[in-house]
């Protein structure tokens, strides 16, 4: 299954890019080929929020006929966590800006306990990795009622050019964006 982030941009914020930021403000200004951007910085994140918190109210709508939450319905709340979280880092306004893309190659998920309609669950994610085309983000799911982790996974997401598809090097205004969580550091 192929996913494509979307290509909205609005509320992101831009995080150490090696540009400047504009005070107090919230924006920030970077360079691109010569071309300057400016993005929205999102005043809930700082350039050291290394995992992302993304909470989910599961409705019954995500429920199947086992009476708990859909395994697809996981896999769901993985990717729009990832995608508020490139979000909030300004990684989706600076992909967008050079025309590319992210998409998943695999995703890989240990689902441990049963999660019901009704409840909140916390997803958290980091990024484990980046490497030339690829990069390993990690996610924790956690019951917030009794802080239960009901399932772990990670996604390996390929940066592609937005046109064509292709697989192409992951700029270092994209890797700034993040900050790596090593596996000793995960929550």
């Amino acid at each position: 299954m192929l996913l494509l982030w979307p290509h909205a941009c609005q509320g992101t914020r831009i995080a150490r890019l090696g540009g400047a930021s504009l005070g107090r403000t919230g924006l920030a200004l970077f360079t691109d080929g010569g071309k300057y951007v400016v993005a929205r910085m999102d005043p809930g994140m700082t350039m050291m929020d290394r995992v992302y918190k993304h909470e989910v109210h599961v409705t019954a709508a995500a429920v199947d006929a086992n009476g708990h939450a859909n395994n697809v319905a996981y896999i769901q709340w993985m990717q729009d966590a990832a995608i508020h979280h490139a979000r909030a880092t300004g990684s989706t306004a600076i992909a967008e800006s050079i025309g590319a893309t992210w998409v998943v190659r695999t995703h890989r998920v240990e689902y441990l306990r049963p999660v019901f309609a009704g409840e909140t669950i916390r997803v958290l994610t980091w990024v484990a990795n980046f490497r030339k085309v690829q990069s390993l983000r990690k996610y924790k799911l956690v019951r917030a009622g009794d802080e239960t982790v009901v399932a772990q996974a990670e996604t390996d997401w390929v940066f592609v050019d937005a046109k064509t598809g292709r697989p192409r090097a992951i700029p270092d205004e994209i890797r700034n964006t993040f900050s790596i969580v090593s596996k000793e550091k995960e929550p």
